[in-house]
């Protein structure tokens, strides 16, 4: 989290705490709807205790955790006693009720409907409306205002190359100069690119960065359709106008919204918790050469699950710069190959064959 982040977060909280004043002024005591219950639940739920210790403001903390778990129990009807075959019917139709509209961002009340007379269930437009209010689930046009964007990028997960920035104090002849890292990012392979690192980033860089990633033989950018990017004044209007001359589309995020760039924000936590955060840099080739070994270490020793064979960023793709076969068995000696003197370590086993050293 950056510091405009916390300072919009922090911002809000105040903002929520003298509202709450002001309505215990007046005697006004809050009643929440049960998709307000449910709103909260499901983030309080990723805050975790501590979070919500930090920034929760209308109720306490243990309220939203009570409201999450009577909400995932709501899930599970299946599980209380039913005495007749109507309301067992009548369970698995509120089930599917709930499981099509969450699933299905644009499907009203009627679509509902006719999905559930697909398969043999009758029932009214109202009932259905009911049931999804009773589960807390939003109306379909709030739903979409939440959700869109993540589907838009699932399914154009091919075509999108996302791009973020990261900073870096770094120690020179004239003291702490900070630095921006900027890098590319493919969705569909999780494939980085560190399109430039400097300490002046400056409308020309831009414009050559732009040049560099839109060049027809070798540019990053070949064969994608959108360039997701934030507000950072860094993507100058050079950086635009080179870029606008390709057929990539750019994509701005939403002011203060960071979870519309997710994988971006999600490799910067992972390139500063793992590596930047723990070294102290002298001189740009120090930090270049710290990025570029992290980099590597991201392409191709991801930890992989041995049941879903995908790495650690979620996806169920390949890495993108795999070794050649390894010895997955159990049998030869475990080997260390690690980097920046065993800050980024990676294991295998034996194989016979020496491991070359990636640089």
């Amino acid at each position: 989290m950056n510091r405009k982040q916390h300072d919009v977060i922090m911002y809000l909280h105040a903002e929520n705490e003298i509202l709450k004043e002001q309505l215990a002024k007046k005697g006004v005591k809050l009643k929440l709807s049960n998709i307000q219950r449910r709103k909260l639940a499901k983030r309080g739920k990723k805050l975790g205790r501590k979070g919500l210790l930090e920034y929760a403001s209308i109720v306490t903390p243990d309220t939203i955790l009570y409201w999450h778990r009577k909400f995932v129990a709501l899930k599970y009807t299946a599980k209380r006693k039913i005495n007749t075959e109507r309301q067992e019917e009548m369970a698995l139709i509120k089930e599917l009720c709930v499981k099509f509209a969450e699933e299905n961002l644009t499907w009203g009340y009627e679509r509902i409907q006719g999905a559930l007379a697909n398969l043999g269930y009758t029932i009214s437009e109202s009932t259905v409306g009911n049931i999804i209010r009773a589960a807390g689930v939003e109306p379909s046009p709030e739903r979409m205002k939440e959700s869109n964007w993540k589907q838009f990028v699932r399914s154009h997960m091919d075509a999108i190359c996302v791009a973020d920035f990261l900073t870096t104090e770094v120690w020179t002849m004239s003291g702490l100069v900070r630095y921006h890292t900027l890098f590319v990012m493919n969705l569909a392979k999780r494939q980085v690119q560190i399109a430039q690192i400097s300490c002046q980033m400056n409308g020309e860089v831009m414009a050559q960065v732009a040049r560099n990633l839109t060049d027809s033989e070798d540019g990053f950018l070949q064969g994608m359709e959108y360039f997701v990017c934030d507000h950072d004044p860094l993507f100058t209007k050079h950086f635009e106008a080179i870029r606008g001359s390709s057929d990539v589309k750019l994509l701005r995020t939403r002011v203060a919204t960071p979870q519309q760039n997710g994988f971006a924000e999600r490799f910067v936590k992972s390139i500063k918790e793992e590596c930047l955060n723990k070294l102290i840099f002298f001189g740009e080739n120090s930090l270049k050469k710290a990025v570029n070994e992290y980099v590597d270490h991201y392409h191709r020793e991801r930890p992989r699950s041995a049941a879903l064979a995908t790495n650690h960023q979620g996806l169920d793709n390949l890495i993108p710069f795999p070794y050649a076969p390894r010895n997955e068995g159990k049998s030869g000696s475990v080997v260390k190959f690690e980097r920046l003197g065993g800050l980024l370590n990676y294991y295998h086993r034996e194989t016979g064959k020496e491991e070359p050293r990636i640089a």
